[in-house]
């Protein structure tokens, strides 16, 4: 492995917000002005390389990872050394202005593959936790923050929660046909070298990095993980790949760091656990990775997802190595599982 490359492990930021005021709906945080969000970004040292949105969120393809802006809530995934940490406050001063108060906050991310390349405060997990406790408002006063270990000491999901104590479940966990909801988020390392080659930008192609990007999306097959998501994708020069996806209110988000000795690729996306299996055999199929690890989160009274999640990628020659799970104050259920290609261990 390369002393030093591109870390593609993102760090995850996700804000709920609420309002007394009735009149900022239904945009509310969609209000912020794009110059706004150029500044939020400005601290956390990356820029907004393509936007799309519907008439529940808009959702910005970043030069590290993606943005998600819905009216009370804001997703920020960003990998690389960018110092993500650094956009709440900016974002609670302009979510102040528009009459809202932050009801909740989470932070993950998994271990990351440089962990001394990256600056403060992500220069460890306890430097992280510090900066969060200290940073954030004192209503938010169920905390709780926890590493969720695997047989791996290079395998571990960082998970930092806190809400307050008048807006509980920062989303609804059902959906419109009263199926339970999750988050789900993969990590993909070792990825199949034919597969990522096709990650990379021929020397000079001319192309902007909208319509390579969409070459690079349908080449894969990464369309067809949902054929009913409207894609915004963008491909980087001389290489890299992001994908932001649109079906109604939910999202999907894929990142690809192709270079040999690092190479990385996630997924995350919204929704129940039969969409979940499903997804996850399409995902595996796609990069091939040799280990993976899988964060699932709910905000209810979780089934067996986890156990679903082994069984949909064993046939495919997964073998799931470890299983965590953590409550969080208000902040639901975590599972955490890794695996490998059965001639691997982790």
């Amino acid at each position: 492995m390369a002393v030093s490359g591109f870390e593609g492990f993102e760090k995850r930021l996700e804000l709920h917000f609420f309002g007394d005021d009735p009149a900022i709906f239904p945009l509310g945080l969609r209000k912020l002005e794009f110059e706004s969000l150029e500044q939020v970004l400005e601290a956390v040292q990356c820029t907004v390389v393509s936007a799309v949105g519907n008439s529940y969120f808009d959702a910005y393809v970043l030069s590290e990872s993606s943005l998600f802006v819905y009216p009370t809530k804001i997703i920020i995934k960003t990998c690389g050394t960018t110092q993500l940490l650094k956009s709440i406050l900016p974002l609670i001063q302009y979510a102040h202005h528009l009459g809202l108060t932050l009801s909740s906050c989470r932070y993950t991310r998994g271990s990351f593959i440089f962990p001394k390349s990256q600056p403060f405060p992500h220069t460890s997990f306890k430097d992280e936790v510090t900066y969060l406790q200290d940073t954030i408002p004192s209503n938010l006063c169920f905390r709780k923050a926890s590493i969720m270990p695997s047989k791996s000491s290079s395998h571990s999901w960082h998970v930092f929660t806190a809400n307050d104590s008048t807006h509980a479940l920062p989303h609804l966990p059902y959906d419109h046909d009263n199926e339970l909801l999750f988050t789900m988020e993969i990590c993909m390392t070792e990825l199949d070298p034919i597969l990522a080659r096709k990650f990379f930008r021929p020397p000079e192609d001319g192309k902007s990095g909208d319509s390579a990007g969409k070459e690079m999306t349908e080449l894969t097959g990464i369309n067809e993980i949902n054929p009913d998501a409207l894609i915004c994708d963008f491909a980087f020069d001389p290489c890299g790949y992001s994908m932001n996806g649109m079906d109604g209110d939910w999202y999907s988000t894929i990142h690809v760091t192709p270079e040999d000795g690092f190479s990385y690729a996630s997924f995350e996306c919204v929704g129940s656990v039969n969409d979940m299996a499903h997804v996850l055999r399409k995902v595996v199929k796609i990069f091939r990775p040799g280990t993976m690890s899988i964060s699932t989160t709910c905000n209810g009274f979780g089934n067996d997802m986890w156990t679903q999640m082994a069984s949909a990628v064993e046939p495919l020659g997964m073998k799931c190595r470890s299983f965590a799970m953590d409550q969080f104050p208000d902040g639901g259920t975590v599972v955490f599982q890794t695996f490998s290609g059965r001639r691997k261990s982790v």
